[in-house]
């Protein structure tokens, strides 16, 4: 009998209680055939028994179907949970006892962790004048503002300031009884600058804002400053994304967390997809989370790789500024021409992403830290197109 059948009822008390729409408080969860059991003779789920018609590539000769992929994979991921608590209470300084995986939502990235949180507590209706609201802080992660607009939601806004830090007065003074979210995003993109963890705590205990604060932490094994899950078992309304995109390396298998108060994840567990993470995306996870020296290993290499990067951007006349960085990123600001400087680099082939046209990022390029040879060449042409646009 799966253990998964164990999860709790419906929130009906606590912070999410007080700020979830009556309709998804109300829900009834679908129970899936897994929910019940995940042993025997299965014959509850329509699967197919004779097997899958196709395996990963490497799994073909010698045919390896370990993974039983003609079976649904685990509803809830926990022993992928089990893994991420582990490795952050390590990395942290968490109290009583760290996070649990009654902590912990696993979606297809931290992109589905945002989307259900606006719909499990903004009501709709900003286009009839009416609904709930979510703050963002721009430049900011565009998924907020998309996630929101599909779900009907207002968009509330308060900028960063010039240096990328967040306006925290002001933020308390617009929120209104609507705002139901607050997305901060540590280190931000593009701005790859982390908020610190005191702003966190301003926000969560202010007597003047009652809704959420969401932490997308998608970069924060970059930064030197600890995660937000530290203030998961001291805040009532604190959740922290993450995801195993960038770090991990793992962009392609579509691996996202959010991490916070058991009532809320317990109702982003109620309206998620009934199998909502593969079994595919699952193995890889495990292993990623079972090798956390080559994260390490890997994020060391990309940290000094960044600081060679930033040197050599410092270094040229054209370059008005580097921004600082906690990310694997750099946003640096030229003379002029940035946006042409950008296409003209991606149609021979060396790729960033121009900024310009977000607040506070006139003239600015995003560039990923690659490989050693990757940042040579993108450091070479930099200078090769910016001549050509400018002679």
């Amino acid at each position: 009998m799966s253990e998964e059948k164990k999860e709790s009822p419906p929130a009906t008390t606590g912070r999410a209680a007080k700020l979830a729409r009556p309709n998804v408080l109300s829900l009834q969860p679908y129970r899936c055939a897994r929910d019940d059991y995940d042993s025997g003779i299965l014959l509850d789920a329509n699967e197919n028994a004779l097997g899958p018609t196709s395996l990963p590539s490497n799994s073909l000769d010698p045919y390896d179907n370990s993974m039983e992929l003609e079976r649904y994979p685990c509803p809830y991921q926990r022993g992928v949970k089990q893994l991420l608590c582990d490795y952050r209470n390590g990395k942290g300084t968490v109290d009583n006892g760290g996070i649990q995986p009654e902590n912990v939502f696993c979606g297809v990235g931290s992109d589905e962790a945002i989307d259900l949180l606006i719909r499990i507590f903004c009501a709709p209706g900003c286009t009839t004048g009416g609904g709930d609201a979510i703050m963002i802080t721009p430049p900011t992660y565009g998924m907020y503002k998309v996630c929101a607009n599909v779900n009907d939601v207002e968009i509330q806004s308060v900028p960063l300031t010039a240096d990328f830090d967040l306006q925290i007065p002001e933020i308390l003074q617009a929120v209104t009884p609507q705002t139901k979210l607050l997305f901060a995003c540590s280190p931000g993109n593009p701005t790859a600058k982390s908020i610190p963890l005191s702003d966190i705590r301003k926000l969560a205990s202010s007597p003047s804002y009652h809704g959420l604060v969401i932490v997308d932490e998608a970069y924060v094994d970059f930064s030197s400053t600890h995660s937000a899950t530290s203030l998961i078992t001291e805040f009532d309304n604190v959740v922290v994304l993450q995801t195993l995109s960038k770090a991990f390396g793992l962009a392609g298998i579509r691996c996202g967390f959010a991490i916070g108060p058991t009532d809320v994840i317990q109702l982003m567990n109620n309206i998620k997809a009934p199998y909502n993470v593969n079994k595919l995306t699952s193995d890889a996870a495990v292993n990623a989370l079972k090798n956390t020296a080559l994260l390490e290993k890997n994020v060391k290499a990309v940290l000094e790789q960044r600081a060679i990067v930033a040197k050599e951007l410092e270094r040229l006349d054209f370059v008005v500024k580097v921004y600082p960085s906690d990310a694997n990123f750099l946003l640096f600001r030229v003379k002029q021409k940035a946006d042409e400087l950008y296409k003209t680099m991606a149609d021979r082939g060396i790729v960033s992403r121009f900024r310009g046209r977000e607040l506070h990022c006139n003239e600015c390029i995003r560039v990923t830290i690659g490989t050693p040879e990757e940042n040579r060449k993108y450091l070479e042409m930099l200078k090769i197109i910016y001549g050509e646009l400018t002679k």
